[in-house]
Order: C-alpha cells, then structure tokens, then sequence
C-alpha cells in the first residue's frame, strides 16, 4: 500500500459484539458460495507509542449458517472446525497500516483450529468520530486462505466431477470499535 500513512487512533477502543462479525464464505458444489457467519467475537485495537495493534478471537460454537442443521454439525466436527477441541478463531496483529483514503492493510497470524498461519487483509477504515454514545471507528477487512493450511483437508468428489467443497475460503471481517473511555451505552 503505497499512500501517505495515516494514524487517527489513540488509546484503547474494543469491538462492540452486537454488530461486529467474522463471516466466511467458500465455493460449494462448484455452483454457488455457501456462507457462515460467527457473531460471537472480541477484538481490541491499540494505539501506543509502539503504532497500532489488533488482537480478536471468535467463539466457534457461535457460527451461524443457514440450513440444514446437519450442515452446520459438519461445519463445527472435526473435519472443519472442530469445535470441541479448538472453541475460538484468534488473530493477532504484526503490521497495520491505514491510508489517508480509508485504505487499510493488516498482517498476522490467524489461528484456526490451533494452527497459526501468517494473513494480509485489506479492506477499509473509518477514522475515530463523536457518536451520540461515545467515540467510534470502523474496520472492515478481508482476506483468502486456503484451507488445509488449517487442518481443513476433508473432501469429496461430486459425482459429475470436481470438488464438493472448495479450498480458497473468504474471510470478512467487520469492526465497530467503541473507544474504552467512551462509555457502554448505545
């Protein structure tokens, strides 16, 4: 990202769980994206004389997708998520950098089903503003990964041919962040 950086944080702001999401798609069939969302998550961006970090996790038993319920008992058994063994997603920061334009790029390590791979996200940034409850900002990114980088290797081969569930998952990330001092209420 080569634009003038930009840092308009300072202080502690936590994501507000009601509206911030972690979602994720990923080719099914080979005919259309099956989505899922995980609306339990925590993350806490920091601004010190160090820069900026950004440290999350989501609650897997929390995902959510839309039918069958037998979909979503493969979604979070052992095959994908597991779970049982592995209840949250985490990621920490190593790198952010925000653009003037609202441009933001993030690198670090996601863990998912207790393993860490190196990410880059990109995405958008909304520069903390005086709400009616407090000081806000925003942050939506998004990232591909494959996979079996996480231990997700389960396949099965469609009876025409090709793959029933595709390796390159979409990750979404979407942050209403509430600065700590800023109250509780809204």
């Amino acid at each position: 990202m080569s634009d003038v950086a930009v840092q308009p944080f300072s202080g502690t702001y936590r994501a507000r769980p009601e509206p911030s999401t972690f979602a994720f798609s990923v080719r099914h069939s080979g005919v259309f994206r099956y989505r899922g969302t995980v609306p339990d998550v925590a993350a806490t961006l920091c601004a010190d004389d160090d820069g900026l970090s950004l440290e999350g996790t989501a609650r897997v038993g929390s995902i959510s997708v839309v039918e069958p319920a037998a979909m979503r008992a493969s979604v979070l058994g052992p095959a994908f998520f597991d779970a049982e063994h592995h209840p949250e997603i985490a990621f920490r920061s190593t790198a952010i950098r925000l653009a003037g334009d609202g441009r933001a790029e993030v690198d670090g390590e996601l863990t998912i089903k207790g393993i860490t791979r190196p990410v880059r996200a990109r995405g958008r940034h909304a520069a903390p503003r005086q709400a009616a409850f407090g000081e806000v900002a925003g942050l939506e990114l998004r990232t591909t990964v494959d996979r079996r980088d996480f231990g997700m290797d389960w396949q099965a081969e469609l009876p025409g041919g090709g793959e029933a569930v595709g390796w390159e998952v979409d990750v979404e990330i979407d942050l209403l962040l509430m600065r700590e001092d800023a109250g509780a209420g809204g």
